[in-house]
């Protein structure tokens, strides 16, 4: 009996998992640039001396639209994990709306997915995903796709 009831309840868990009973969410997307040529950009080396595990990167960095016009900040942290090619790191992006904050691992080259964990005011509720580009130019082209449950 014991058996059998078990059974019923780990084969009845993954449909109740995949129910979705709050509101819908509207996806929408963000594009800003991250303009690393100005602002504050501070490394963080520890032992030993060079690219090595825990070294740091804080930054502070103005935000811009696809204009290239000044919406707010791109204020973050960046630890070192894999030297030479990954890096975990939290930013804020402030504009006069809201915030977004993302977290996740940043490659040194190429687009990386960070995901959205959270945000204020007008962001409130906001999960999804932000590709960050390097464009170069120590810019940095990111694309925000916000999923925000409606109210």
């Amino acid at each position: 009996m014991r058996k059998t009831i078990l059974m019923a309840v780990l084969t009845a868990a993954p449909m109740l998992s995949c129910a979705n009973n709050g509101p819908a969410e509207e996806a929408w997307t963000l594009n800003t640039i991250a303009d690393a040529r100005s602002g504050i950009a501070t490394p963080v080396d520890v032992d030993p001396p060079g690219d090595s595990p825990g070294d740091m990167f804080v930054f502070d960095q103005p935000l811009l639209n696809e204009a290239k016009e000044t919406i707010g900040s791109n204020s973050g942290y960046c630890v070192r994990t894999l030297p030479g090619q990954f890096s975990e790191c939290q930013w804020t992006l402030t504009m006069a709306d809201g915030t977004i904050t993302v977290a996740g691992r940043e490659a040194e080259t190429g687009t990386s997915l960070i995901p959205i964990i959270g945000g204020t005011g007008t962001y409130e509720g906001a999960s999804g995903v932000l590709t960050t580009t390097p464009n170069g130019d120590r810019t940095f082209t990111q694309v925000l796709t916000l999923l925000k449950p409606k109210k």
